[in-house]
């Protein structure tokens, strides 16, 4: 069915895919037509997901990434565009989470933050770009920031500060590309149920944290597919620059 969301023909990177938003986004672009380069440290996993997604028809090839690393980025893109072909969409989702206060935020653990939510969606985004522009091709590239991106929340400053600087990164890429035919935006997810995040939801007092915002729950993974798709595919055409909160208002509520 034609749809439009559809990105047949396409083909897709989506880093951070061994787990989360990354398994989501890889299996949602697949149905939806596009070939699929599912990139991340864990390869058993990914592998796995390949396995999953080629049983429901799609296509898919698993290649590591270490997203801190140029080198492995470059590597995981030549393996990418080998089997499929130049990559002209990006899910740039590849990142790390660290509650503590920030008094207690030592500088490895500082740098460790900022390396691969930050300078690994720079170099992920920049190598993305290059090889679009050296083709000759457009695309859509879209970071997952983060509502702490837009917001601070206690003992998250180290993940607010990298998220805050993914979504004025996705501004001043989008700036830069637009001429280019590539599109770069950012999502910026609320409190969702993934597997990192289903036990900690479980407590009482996370549920009590969740029925005190505006939707009074945490979103369910389904509901960022259509945001997700809206700047991943042709449907959001004339979308540059935009950090779009998918929190189910929590971004505008008490945090």
């Amino acid at each position: 069915m034609t749809t439009e969301f559809d990105v047949s023909g396409k083909v897709a990177m989506v880093t951070g895919a061994s787990s989360g938003f990354g398994v989501h986004f890889a299996k949602i672009l697949a149905a939806r037509g596009a070939r699929v380069v599912v990139a991340a440290r864990r390869v058993d996993r990914l592998e796995a997901l390949v396995a999953e997604i080629k049983a429901l028809g799609g296509d898919a090839v698993a290649v590591a990434m270490d997203v801190t690393s140029s080198e492995s980025i470059a590597t995981a893109f030549d393996q990418g565009e080998a089997a499929f072909g130049t990559i002209t969409l990006v899910a740039n989702n590849a990142g790390v989470a660290d509650v503590r206060s920030a008094l207690k935020i030592d500088e490895s653990s500082w740098d460790a933050m900022i390396d691969t939510n930050l300078k690994g969606v720079w170099l992920v985004a920049q190598q993305a770009a290059k090889r679009m522009i050296e083709a000759g091709v457009g695309g859509a590239i879209v970071n997952t920031a983060s509502i702490l991106g837009l917001r601070v929340s206690f003992g998250q400053s180290s993940y607010s500060a990298s998220k805050a600087a993914v979504v004025q990164l996705t501004k001043s890429l989008a700036l830069e590309w637009a001429g280019k035919g590539i599109r770069v935006n950012a999502l910026c997810p609320g409190y969702f149920l993934t597997e990192m995040t289903e036990a900690v939801f479980a407590s009482p007092e996370s549920q009590s944290y969740l029925t005190s915002s505006p939707a009074r729950r945490a979103g369910a993974m389904d509901e960022i597919t259509g945001p997700f798709l809206l700047l991943a595919s042709d449907a959001g055409s004339y979308l540059h620059g935009v950090a779009l909160p998918v929190d189910g208002g929590q971004s505008i509520g008490n945090m």
